[in-house]
């Protein structure tokens, strides 16, 4: 499997299969892949001929104190990763690469109400970067299609309005959350976990179940729902930043009868290290 820095060096490996009218898919990551980030790869190539992944640990993406530092890279693992679940080509630009004028001066994208609530209240600016570097990707690789989990849901929606707004033709393809064997999704920060927290760490998903069926019965209201599950988080020894119920298309708050689909969503912090999910109430 090839690997190329240059946005320019990929397109002319690109430029083949796109004569022949081969569709392309990008699998955008920021790298120290895990069996979740391989199953994108597998989708992908459902949905297209060529199968082009990209690692950049996006700086822009992380506010003040985050753990961009200490963000792991693993660039070796990864590629050998890839190959195996059989990605066609890596993309790993360099920062300059990416950002030429630098990121301090760069233009940015920005997706009105998505960007501030949920994950954009807790970490501002956070999906400014996360719109920016998606959007450059998109410039620079031009697939017809990409892949997203659906355990950044925030992030998937922020993507598909972007992707619409600007008007790229390039579908966007959600893939389902693989999850450890005690529940706890796939992530990359999982690895901060130590075995108490991360034996601890199946409440969350525990939580979100708890939540759907509660909603389901139909007999509480979202308040009292969202006040329990945030209690259940404390008593596991998280600190919860929310457990909510929203509507599952824009992150409102449902009003009283409102016959939309709705989407539990969680965010809490075990020690330094803060893990995010999500269950759609459908499911």
């Amino acid at each position: 499997m090839p690997v190329f820095a240059s946005a320019r060096d990929l397109r002319t490996h690109l430029a083949a299969p796109r004569r022949h009218g081969q569709r392309v898919a990008l699998v955008p990551t920021m790298g120290n892949l895990h069996a979740g980030h391989y199953s994108l790869v597998k989708i992908a190539r459902e949905h297209a001929d060529v199968v082009v992944a990209s690692v950049f640990v996006n700086p822009t993406q992380f506010g003040p104190g985050e753990d961009f530092a200490r963000y792991p890279r693993t660039p070796d693992a990864d590629a050998a990763g890839l190959a195996a679940a059989g990605c066609d080509a890596l993309f790993m630009p360099t920062v300059d690469e990416m950002y030429p004028g630098g990121t301090g001066e760069t233009v940015r994208v920005s997706v009105p109400g998505l960007r501030d609530v949920l994950e954009g209240a807790v970490r501002p600016g956070h999906f400014d970067g996360v719109a920016t570097v998606v959007a450059k990707l998109f410039n620079l690789v031009q697939p017809d299609a990409a892949v997203f989990g659906r355990k950044d849901y925030q992030q998937l929606l922020v993507i598909r309005r972007m992707t619409r707004d600007l008007a790229y033709p390039i579908e966007i393809i959600d893939a389902p959350t693989l999850r450890e064997s005690n529940g706890l999704a796939m992530s990359s920060r999982n690895q901060y976990l130590d075995a108490d927290q991360r034996e601890r760490a199946a409440v969350i998903h525990v939580t979100l179940q708890r939540m759907r069926d509660a909603v389901r019965r139909g007999t509480e209201n979202l308040a009292a729902i969202e006040a329990r599950a945030n209690l259940d988080l404390e008593d596991a020894g998280f600190r919860p930043d929310y457990a909510v119920v929203r509507r599952a298309d824009d992150l409102g708050v449902p009003a009283d009868g409102d016959l939309v689909p709705l989407i539990a969503l969680i965010a809490a912090r075990a020690g330094s290290t803060r893990l995010i999910d999500n269950l759609l109430l459908a499911e």
